[in-house]
């Protein structure tokens, strides 16, 4: 893999490992444009205020965080943090205070030093202790135990902690936890972002794709080994695909049962399926009739099947893990005898089923008086959906030759929701599409439909003259 491209891989896609397998042959090269799936448009690439993975794919490239997963470990650990903008850290002997010792001669994109300010101004944006504001902070509840911030001089900085927390680097190490300039304002980092990475901003048309180039003063020497990374945004994963198969892709992000249609148009592909960290939830609304009830709530998790709905998303292709990734992929994940006595993690099905009807029975439900959502105010759903896209479980496509978006019903209350979610505004800009994008979709759509057909009246005959 090219060293390059760590930053970029570390934003939790399936390139890394797909593109570990591609041998050497390659490996010394520079120069290219690699051109990710991006998999909608994000509503900007402010890092630090949207909640997906979509900016992050995107803009990962742009920063840099303080400490890092080592991208060649295919399993992320406390072991496997290594430095990146901090060259050294240590613990205070009551474990309260971590120090970093800070990389000096680092500049961002726009030429200015890089200093132990810019990395205090971040979290104390993050904080909530900055004059400065995100318009939206969905990770503050990470540092809920960070008291401050201090530094001591340009190029040493300490986190004080309330209390010990030994797995607070981990959050630092995340892809999310990159540090942002403190001369540059927030609302500015939305649409034309400027970090100290490897790869500079370029260009984001909304719906159409997002632009990187190489980064020249970059301080890593001789990185990245990238001319650029050009993101085309395609919402349809079988267009994706199409566009993935004809060669506009090099990196695609499908699922299951149409990766056995890539393998076999895209034989040169390197296609592998990779443990994910999104979880499928039937989220409950505990303030609303009859789920207010925790033994209700207890008789439903005892109802759910859960290994049937692994074999209908995934082909059998997934892990129950309860609240945790699954062993062996999550480190921290809960042990099956363990898992085995919450409710509703038997694999006895029967036996869960048995023990849930006893106790709607006890409940006052039976067959003459059926429990029901109904009559439930449209603004306070009492059950939703959540956990990501549930079409996409993490398989990775990527060519040797180079180097989600169903919308879920509001989980909380309307007024609440609007102000956890982008605004109006950003949701306006998310859905709209410019003539471009339209007309490049529907000529790949109107491709795929002549490339089934085709296929289907005489494959092997057709196949040579459809490439």
């Amino acid at each position: 893999m090219k060293p390059g491209l760590r930053v970029l891989a570390a934003a939790g896609m399936a390139l890394l490992a797909a593109m570990t397998a591609t041998g050497a042959a390659w490996a010394q090269k520079s120069g290219g444009v690699l051109r990710p799936h991006a998999l909608d448009s994000p509503p900007s690439l402010s890092m630090h205020e949207e909640v997906d993975a979509n900016p992050a794919r995107a803009a990962m490239g742009i920063f840099n965080n303080l400490v890092m997963f080592d991208q060649h470990a295919k399993q992320n650990s406390m072991q496997s943090v290594i430095p990146d903008l901090a060259t050294a850290w240590s613990w205070s002997e009551e474990g309260t205070q971590l120090t970093f010792l800070l990389r000096e001669g680092v500049t961002w994109h726009d030429g200015k030093p890089f200093t132990a300010k810019d990395v205090k101004c971040t979290w104390d944006l993050l904080t909530g202790q900055s004059s400065e504001k995100l318009r939206l902070n969905p990770r503050k509840s990470w540092y809920r135990n960070l008291k401050e911030v201090t530094i001591n001089g340009d190029y040493e900085v300490t986190f004080h902690l309330l209390r010990p927390q030994p797995a607070f680097i981990a959050l630092l190490a995340s892809g999310f936890s990159v540090v942002y300039p403190c001369h540059v304002a927030p609302n500015e980092m939305r649409q034309h972002p400027i970090g100290t990475g490897p790869f500079k901003f370029v260009e984001f048309k909304p719906n159409e794709r997002i632009t990187l180039a190489r980064n020249p003063n970059y301080w890593k020497p001789g990185r990245p080994y990238l001319d650029g990374v050009e993101l085309p945004i395609i919402r349809e994963v079988s267009t994706a695909n199409l566009a993935f198969i004809t060669g506009k892709l090099d990196w695609i992000a499908t699922t299951i049962p149409l990766l056995k249609n890539v393998r076999s148009q895209a034989p040169e592909a390197i296609c592998e399926v990779t443990a994910g960290g999104i979880s499928r939830n039937l989220v409950i609304n505990r303030d609303a009739p009859p789920f207010d009830n925790p033994e209700m709530r207890r008789a439903m998790a005892l109802s759910l099947d859960r290994k049937s709905f692994i074999d209908i998303i995934s082909e059998g292709r997934g892990d129950i893990g309860g609240a945790m990734q699954p062993l062996p992929e999550g480190v921290w994940g809960m042990p099956p005898d363990v898992q085995r006595t919450l409710p509703g993690y038997d694999p006895d099905v029967q036996k869960n089923r048995s023990e849930a009807r006893a106790i709607m029975q006890k409940l006052g439900y039976g067959p003459d008086n059926r429990a029901g959502a109904q009559g439930v105010d449209a603004q306070h759903p009492a059950v939703s959906r959540s956990g990501g896209d549930p079409d996409r479980p993490a398989e990775g496509c990527v060519y040797r030759r180079r180097p989600r978006n169903r919308r879920d019903g509001p989980l909380v209350p309307q007024n609440v929701s609007q102000r956890l979610q982008a605004r109006p505004q950003s949701h306006w800009r998310r859905r709209r599409r410019s003539r471009p994008a339209i007309l490049r979709e529907l000529c790949l759509w109107f491709a795929a439909q002549l490339h089934r057909l085709l296929q289907f009246r005489t494959r092997k005959a057709v196949r040579p003259a459809i490439g």
